[in-house]
């Protein structure tokens, strides 16, 4: 058995330009104050399973279907359920002030049980419930999942996660969602970045007053609200006021991150991120373990009996270390430094946090 340090398979996105980003529209980067969604969520019951579902351990699913059962005039008894069709699951979503009754929700749907999949699974009518405890939607239907698992003979194999799956409109809204905001009776509105930050806040207040013809409308109160006066002949307009202000564009400023999944061994990193002069040492420790079987035979005469051993001998090798100055401007010389060096992609996240503790790689770096 050999093993590399570190162990860490990378996958690296790095956007290499340093061209300006792209204009983006202001509806995909702020919303207006009070649009927002609330979660909803029930627990209900998938049938229809191929013996993927819920086993007799689970007697939570039993208790439900039963009582299900009962509800309907069937009256069956725990022990009565033998099959392995049905699984206990959680269900979930959000909705909007702006969902009436009627209208339709995609909800997510999770095995809360023992269930091996819910592939094939039909959800039976469940309420979803929102933190005020008032039932808003009623789901139903059959899922989809995106996996499967199958096994045979004590093996198994398994793509994905075939125990959640998604419902495609498959919830109906019952009860609409109370909002005391009345847009078209105001007169100023407060516009919410998703993303806190001066520059964009700046930026986005003077690309929607070039909208309306350079007037006065929108006002930075902080790193995330812009403050907008509806103009006198759009007040009581509140939808044509919105649109115009969504379809502002403006450049986005961010931070230089890098973002490091040390599970996964997944770096991403931005263009704005910069490198300062360093000097990388890279050098790769490989830990070899052999492992073999011997027979012990004792003397004659002696009194013991032949065993079967287990010798095992472990050796280690250290590539030479290079030292060599990096010295990047930007993330594409970094890459390309670190690629020069033979550093392989196992290696890069161990590097760059070494980088950003000497102070040179000056970024944010966000572990996930």
């Amino acid at each position: 058995m050999k093993r590399l340090l570190p162990a860490v398979l990378l996958v690296l996105f790095a956007s290499l330009g340093n061209e300006a980003d792209a204009a983006i529209r202001a509806k995909d980067l702020a919303s207006f104050h009070g649009v927002r969604t609330n979660p909803i969520s029930g627990v209900g019951l998938v049938v229809g399973l191929n013996r993927t579902g819920d086993s007799r351990r689970n007697e939570a699913s039993i208790r439900a279907l039963s009582n299900r059962m009962r509800g309907m005039g069937v009256n069956m008894q725990l022990d009565d359920i033998q099959a392995r069709n049905v699984a206990l699951v959680m269900v979930s979503t959000t909705i909007s002030a702006h969902h009436r009754s009627g209208s339709v929700l995609d909800v997510n749907v999770a095995s809360a049980g023992d269930a091996t999949s819910l592939e094939g699974g039909l959800l039976l009518p469940t309420l979803l419930v929102g933190l005020d405890g008032n039932v808003y939607a009623v789901a139903q239907g059959p899922l989809v999942v995106g996996g499967f698992q199958v096994g045979g003979g004590g093996s198994s194999t398994r793509k994905n996660t075939p125990t959640s799956a998604r419902l495609v409109g498959g919830a109906h809204v019952e009860r609409e969602v109370n909002s005391n905001l009345d847009y078209n009776a105001m007169q100023t509105v407060e516009y919410i970045l998703k993303d806190p930050d001066f520059t964009t806040a700046v930026r986005l207040a003077e690309a929607i007053d070039a909208v309306f013809d350079g007037g006065k409308i929108a006002e930075v109160v902080d790193s995330a609200t812009l403050e907008l006066t509806l103009p006198d002949e759009l007040r009581g307009k509140f939808p044509s006021f919105a649109m115009k202000v969504e379809g502002a564009k403006v450049e986005v400023d961010t931070k230089a991150r890098v973002v490091i999944n040390e599970r996964t061994g997944t770096v991403v990193m931005g263009a704005d991120v910069q490198v300062s002069a360093v000097a990388v040492a890279h050098g790769g420790l490989s830990i070899e373990v052999q492992r073999s079987m011997g027979v012990s035979q004792p003397p004659p005469l002696s009194g013991g009996s032949t065993a079967v051993v287990s010798q095992t001998s472990v050796s280690a090798s250290e590539e030479e270390g290079q030292l060599r100055m990096v010295e990047g401007v930007s993330i594409g010389e970094l890459v390309a430094a670190l690629n020069n060096m033979g550093v392989k992609p196992r290696d890069l996240i161990v590097i760059l946090q070494a980088i950003r503790a000497a102070g040179a790689l000056h970024a944010e770096i966000v572990a996930l």
